[in-house]
């Protein structure tokens, strides 16, 4: 194993952690000591988070006609993706939920398609979330735009647990990926989420044409929030959107994230979440040898997923490799 990859591991495990020039030369690893890299990133994962897979589902209970112009998003009405949805009927969120929990996830995620939610419209998720903590008692995550603090503590005083807000990608970046708002109106979402008791679920997309410093940029700015969650989407090209011809990353390059980002976060719940299955052959096998601990299972926001059935299967996978 190479001297300085198992150094800034034996780092990690002790508490010390690693500064950002590790973290600079750990994503530059040279590709014949990536499986080093990938198998400390896994050790540390075992360290810190045992053997669980923490394993969600979500309910994207709106996703259309969105305001926001984030170019890489089915959901923004400035594109023409054919998405169309509305709020569904309370009764049949609940009763996701419920399969949710009875196929083996431990969380369920309520996404919304808002840039903030609309009076009427969030009274209706707080209807959700009321329902699903009473009738399911499934954990209950909330993703659902930008939020006062009067709505946080309101999610918090329902019983959500967990709020998504991912960064998206380095600031950077953002100017190039999203014009409608900021890198700095998304870390003060975090802010008050933060504030209000719920724990934090952010991260963004890889893939959007950004350098992989700008990768690490990213990571880094995520490993300062000490998010309790961390979702790390792979992005899927959708007809229609400004990214529709955007290249695919690599599986080494995206092996390289996670491992780092489990470098710079220990002790977080790392996600392999979309375009997991479109970018590795394997389907995230590989991932939860690497430094993820967790899937989103059963689709994504506007595009399907394996089953939770078949990710028992790649959960299966993963654990007969690394044994």
């Amino acid at each position: 194993m190479d001297g300085f990859i198992g150094g800034r591991m034996e780092a990690v495990l002790s508490g010390e952690g690693i500064s950002a020039a590790d973290a600079a030369r750990l994503i530059d690893v040279p590709d014949d000591l990536l499986g080093d890299l990938c198998r400390c990133a896994g050790q540390i994962t075992g360290a810190f988070c045992g053997d669980d897979v923490d394993v969600e589902q979500l309910h994207n209970i709106k996703r259309d006609a969105c305001s926001e112009d984030c170019t890489f998003c089915a959901q923004s009405a400035l594109y023409d993706t054919g998405t169309t949805f509305n709020l569904p009927a309370i009764p049949e969120v609940v009763e996701g939920a419920r399969r949710a929990k009875e196929a083996g996830s431990q969380s369920y995620c309520l996404v919304a398609a808002w840039r903030e939610p609309p009076p009427d419209g969030f009274e209706q998720v707080c209807r959700m979330v009321s329902l699903i903590r009473r009738d399911v008692g499934i954990e209950v995550e909330c993703s659902l735009g930008f939020l006062t603090p009067e709505r946080a503590s309101r999610l918090r005083g329902l019983g959500v647990r967990r709020y998504n807000h991912n960064l998206e990608t380095a600031r950077s970046k953002f100017a190039e990926i999203c014009t409608t708002h900021t890198y700095d109106d998304r870390l003060r979402t975090l802010r008050i989420a933060r504030e209000a008791g719920l724990e934090l679920c952010t991260g963004g997309i890889i893939g959007l044409g950004e350098e992989r410093g700008q990768r690490l940029e990213l990571l880094l700015d995520v490993a300062r929030l000490d998010p309790e969650e961390v979702t790390i989407n792979m992005l899927v090209p959708v007809p229609g959107t400004p990214l529709e011809l955007q290249p695919v990353l690599g599986e080494r390059e995206i092996l390289r994230v996670f491992a780092v980002a489990r470098f710079l976060m220990p002790g977080s719940v790392i996600k392999a979440s979309g375009g997991r299955e479109a970018s590795l052959p394997d389907g995230g096998a590989a991932l939860l040898r690497s430094g993820a601990s967790g899937l989103i299972t059963g689709g994504y926001l506007t595009r399907g997923g394996n089953s939770p059935r078949e990710d028992a299967e790649v959960i299966r996978r993963a654990r007969a490799a690394g044994a």
